[in-house]
């Protein structure tokens, strides 16, 4: 059976994305002029490398996924895959060939019906030996980013997520949020949770291949092409009649840069989460300018879930998956922390209330010297505080790589905060950032 040259055992990591734009993507015509001749590019689709009772595992998980939903493509393009290294070549090949008839964009589809083709002839030639007028070495890259598109949709569904692991990042959602986006940029995958209740993790309910920056690693500065890493919400939804084609049926512009962002000196803006351009069905899985992109039935799929001014988007170099108990320990460990802070703060005791804001700390125009001064002074105006705190979301931040502040485990806490004293009352909606320091939690931000 001739599939491909490269198997699922070399990892993704060992193989350079190519820096293309979408514009630069193959298109159908030249996938089917090789498909004609009975000939690919060498190391088309990426072979899967299981069991055959693991391969047919598969094939049924993605016919289940087409049974609830027949436009399912990624499923219907893997359940094809499977079939044809299971030995069913012809039942494949039907199936492919009714998937690129109907959707035309999906150039995937027209590969591996390439591919089909090549195998039947028993033939894997290189393309420069065609003769044909195209670009061979543009081609060739093309081919490798719909390659890399291919292996990162399989990775992902070779085996589905545990049922017994939990997103770290997403420690508590508050009553007011239904749903929540984690992103993997290592896995172009994006993920979709729902709540369930305040006191269990929340659930997942669908993933989607994504594409993200053309440069890998940590957005910094504006114009290096970088995904950024951090916890961002939605603010608003824009329809596709007010922008270029390229963003598809529409965007969701995040809030990048945020507090944190700024703290650390980060430029740019702009980081949407949007569609893709409606003469292809997907872009490469490093292809953005920063952007996450899905295709535009997936964003469609997607769009009801999403409330701007709500809906929060965790963006991590990688998911941290983890046990029941670790997410109960982690989530109760800073629950007790915030607890204490609130306490202290009713207390009076205002060296009790201070100890509880890191040395890094900064808010405004504050760092710790000067919001200890601040509150100082503030205390001995008070003879009772009350401090109450609703609507309390947590999320387990995955940047710890970017400067001090950065460096720490830390926690961003959203919350409406409820103040009365003496002097004063007042509601606002406020967001703390936390970090340990010596094992301890401590505030490192607080502001609105």
């Amino acid at each position: 059976m001739v599939m491909a040259v490269v198997t699922q055992s070399q990892t993704v990591s060992s193989l350079v994305q190519p820096k293309i734009i979408q514009s630069n993507i193959v298109n159908s015509d030249s996938i089917n002029s090789l498909a004609t001749q009975t000939t690919v590019i060498k190391s088309a689709i990426p072979e899967i490398d299981l069991t055959t009772s693991a391969l047919t595992e598969l094939k049924q998980r993605m016919a289940d996924r087409v049974s609830r939903d027949e436009k399912d493509y990624e499923a219907r393009f893997i359940k094809s895959v499977a079939t044809y290294q299971l030995g069913e070549p012809q039942l494949a090949f039907n199936e492919i060939t009714q998937l690129s008839n109907q959707v035309p964009q999906f150039h995937l589809a027209h590969l591996l019906r390439a591919d089909m083709l090549a195998g039947r002839a028993n033939m894997m030639s290189d393309i420069s030996s065609l003769g044909l007028s195209v670009d061979t070495e543009t081609l060739q890259v093309q081919v490798s980013a719909l390659r890399d598109e291919a292996r990162m949709r399989i990775q992902a569904n070779l085996a589905p997520i545990s049922g017994d692991k939990f997103p770290l990042q997403l420690l508590n959602l508050s009553s007011t949020i239904k749903t929540a986006l984690l992103v993997d940029k290592t896995n172009h995958r994006l993920y979709v949770f729902k709540r369930k209740s305040s006191n269990t993790p929340a659930q997942l309910v669908k993933d989607f291949y994504i594409s993200t920056g053309r440069k890998s690693g940590n957005k910094i500065t504006e114009g290096d092409l970088k995904t950024p890493e951090g916890v961002y919400f939605i603010t608003s939804w824009i329809p596709d009649g007010e922008l270029p084609e390229k963003y598809g049926i529409g965007a969701f512009p995040t809030n990048y840069p945020n507090a944190l962002d700024r703290k650390l000196g980060k430029t740019g803006n702009g980081i949407w989460l949007h569609g893709t351009d409606r003469i292809y069905y997907s872009r490469p899985p490093l292809d953005s300018e920063g952007c996450v992109v899905l295709s535009n039935p997936d964003l469609n799929n997607i769009k009801s879930l999403i409330t701007p001014g709500v809906t929060p988007i965790v963006i991590a170099k990688k998911i941290q998956w983890v046990s029941i108990n670790e997410w109960n320990d982690t989530r109760a460990e800073v629950l007790k922390s915030i607890e204490r802070w609130r306490l202290d703060w009713e207390s009076l005791d205002v060296q009790k209330y201070l100890s509880h804001y890191g040395k890094e700390f900064w808010s405004g125009r504050h760092n710790q010297r000067s919001w200890i001064q601040y509150k100082t002074r503030i205390a001995k105006q008070k003879t009772f505080q009350k401090v109450t705190l609703s609507d309390l979301s947590l999320y387990y931040y995955p940047v710890r790589n970017q400067g001090k502040t950065a460096s720490h485990d830390m926690v961003l806490a959203r919350f409406t905060q409820k103040y009365q004293s003496n002097n004063y009352n007042g509601e606002i909606r406020k967001k703390i950032y936390l970090g340990k320091e010596t094992g301890t939690w401590r505030i490192l931000y607080e502001g609105r």
